[in-house]
């Protein structure tokens, strides 16, 4: 009888170079690819329109009250380990924000999907986020050019919009804002391919 293979954890994280993007799913230690082009223009765009005003201006004009940051750690248990996109909590929920990783759930995340990812965040992590009570969830893809966002209400997501790039739009939980939504993805090609 052999023994039962065992779950990876943080520190199967900690012994991967700096360099190597992955995660911890159900135990099991995950690579992720490196971001296309389109991907990173996606999430610096958010960083800027939603970290700009509800982050960076907290106290200087903006609505403030929220911690933004880019693929950070987060451990929703000792083996479900992520590092979303994006990712936001209300100031007051997130005591020390240079831990790592970060223990106490996110109040928003942002996954940006591509052909190699759709499965792992419209499945895998929809469930993870749903089961460990992250409150909204948007998915950006890129090559759609769409935001779909999603609502946490009784333990089950509800769609409270999907955005195309010709939308300015209002979305929760950042709706103290006007978001571009066209303006998050690279400029269509002359000849209207993506």
């Amino acid at each position: 009888m052999s023994a039962a293979p065992k779950l990876a954890t943080y520190e199967a994280l900690r012994a991967l170079p700096e360099d190597v993007r992955a995660e911890v799913i159900a135990g099991s230690l995950e690579t992720l690819p490196a971001p296309r082009p389109r991907h990173a223009k996606v999430q610096g765009a958010l960083r800027r329109y939603i970290g700009g005003p509800f982050d960076d201006d907290d106290g200087h004009g903006g609505p403030g009250g929220w911690w933004i940051f880019v693929e950070v750690d987060v451990a929703l248990s000792e083996h479900d380990i992520v590092r979303p996109d994006l990712s936001g909590w209300r100031r007051g929920r997130l005591a020390d924000p240079d831990e790592r990783p970060f223990t106490t759930v996110p109040d928003w995340v942002c996954e940006i999907v591509s052909p190699t990812s759709v499965r792992h965040d419209r499945v895998l992590k929809r469930r993870l986020y749903a089961e460990h009570g992250v409150q909204h969830y948007w998915l950006v893809d890129p090559d759609a050019r769409l935001l779909e966002a999603l609502v946490l209400r009784d333990g089950r997501w509800v769609e409270i919009g999907v955005f195309d790039d010709t939308a300015t739009a209002r979305v929760e939980p950042f709706e103290g804002i006007e978001l571009p939504i066209g303006r998050l993805f690279l400029p269509k090609k002359p000849d209207g391919d993506r």
